[in-house]
């Protein structure tokens, strides 16, 4: 990151800039756009076997070996109320870095195609609508228009909040 020398009352101050572009991962889920900030992303796989874990939520599919990791799997359609994602040629794993008190814990997403790497001026996401996705709000960090079409930007500490996750697991369990 550079930084610029201001001068203020006869003294030099230095302010951080912001980075100038932002690069997103897009995807789809069944005929709609979404993207992920790039920093977040560990690696894309294949969708291979998975295995499942009795008596949890519908959202979480079950967990693969990843070079010797557990590493649970979120179906990502099923997380923001729609149906299960149907297995294709293009299905595949995108491997996700998110924080949980300080930790970093892996989690993979099950997403219909992955499309491109996007890099944008930081200026060209827009914020969140308050109404109009069919998502949940805090799921939305903004809105990218992308050649024409609108591509929704995840938060993706709120998407896959870990503690939301297990509050989420402990109430699946209880239920069955």
């Amino acid at each position: 990151m550079s930084s610029l020398a201001i001068h203020h009352q006869g003294r030099a101050l230095a302010i951080a800039e912001a980075p100038l572009t932002q690069q997103f991962l897009t995807l789809t889920l069944g005929q709609e756009l979404y993207a992920l900030p790039i920093e977040h992303i560990r690696e894309i796989i294949e969708f291979g076997g998975l295995t499942e874990i009795p008596m949890m939520p519908e959202f979480l599919r079950g967990v693969i070996n990843l070079r010797g990791a557990v590493v649970p799997v979120v179906d990502l359609s099923v997380r923001f109320g729609r149906q299960r994602t149907a297995i294709g040629r293009r299905t595949c794993i995108v491997i996700v870095e998110v924080e949980q008190e300080g930790a970093a814990q892996m989690l993979g997403i099950i997403v219909d195609a992955v499309n491109e790497v996007l890099a944008v001026d930081a200026n060209q996401v827009e914020t969140r609508p308050a109404f109009g996705a069919r998502i949940r709000a805090d799921f939305i960090a903004g809105i990218l228009n992308q050649n024409e079409q609108f591509v929704i930007v995840l938060d993706i500490r709120q998407v896959l909040s870990v503690e939301e996750i297990c509050e989420l697991v402990g109430m699946a369990s209880l239920e069955k």
